[in-house]
């Protein structure tokens, strides 16, 4: 298999896990700690899968084919020391990301993020998680906007428990149904939904007091 076949594999990991499996045995989890670490600690590698990764994993750890606890273990590692490393690289780079053109940064989505940021402060950390390329950038924001390490790292790490605890769960459970398998990118939309319609909502509210109020 060449590198391209395999970066293939990875984008796709809903459906070839079990073929990575076959393949590669217990390496698979050094695989998959890599992917998170990865789409958490590197913005230009945003597009990485993250939710169904989780999900997919705790299906198949329902089987018996990966460990449960092994499993949680080493992407909430992956998770945390990924966003540190992200932390740390917004902060070197600093507010130089908004006034240079870096072809590897996507400012839409860095703007995006800020204004995230912004609004619902450290709390995004958490809240960002279980929003698909916010979840990539939030880090690299807090450290541009320096927010001091130990109340990045308070929210950083309940964010990765919640994140990887919950997705790899509730895959335990219910990835092994087939309704729930074969409409998995419909159910990871509906969450994603789920946990950014509430945070708009929000939003718009505070936004329309703030008019009556003038």
């Amino acid at each position: 298999m060449d590198l391209m076949q395999f970066f293939g594999m990875i984008l796709h990991v809903d459906k070839t896990l079990g073929m990575l499996l076959a393949q590669y045995g217990i390496y698979v989890y050094a695989v998959l700690f890599a992917i998170v670490f990865c789409e958490t600690g590197l913005v230009v590698l945003f597009f990485f899968p993250g939710d169904t990764l989780l999900f997919i994993a705790g299906a198949f750890c329902a089987t018996g084919e990966m460990s449960y606890p092994l499993l949680m273990a080493l992407l909430i590692a992956a998770a945390v020391t990924g966003n540190t490393l992200n932390y740390y690289i917004g902060g070197a780079i600093g507010h130089r990301v908004f006034t240079h053109d870096y072809r590897w940064l996507n400012k839409d989505a860095l703007r995006r993020t800020h204004d995230f940021f912004e609004k619902h402060g450290g709390k995004t950390i958490i809240l960002a998680r279980f929003v698909p390329v916010v979840r990539t950038f939030a880090p690299f924001v807090a450290g541009i906007s320096d927010m001091t390490h130990a109340r990045f790292q308070m929210y950083n790490i309940t964010g990765a428990v919640l994140w990887v605890a919950g997705l790899v769960t509730a895959g335990y459970f219910f990835g092994n149904i087939p309704v729930v398998r074969d409409h998995l990118t419909a159910i990871v939309l509906v969450g994603v939904g789920a946990a950014v319609v509430p945070l708009a909502l929000g939003g718009i509210y505070k936004v329309g007091r703030r008019m009556l109020s003038r």
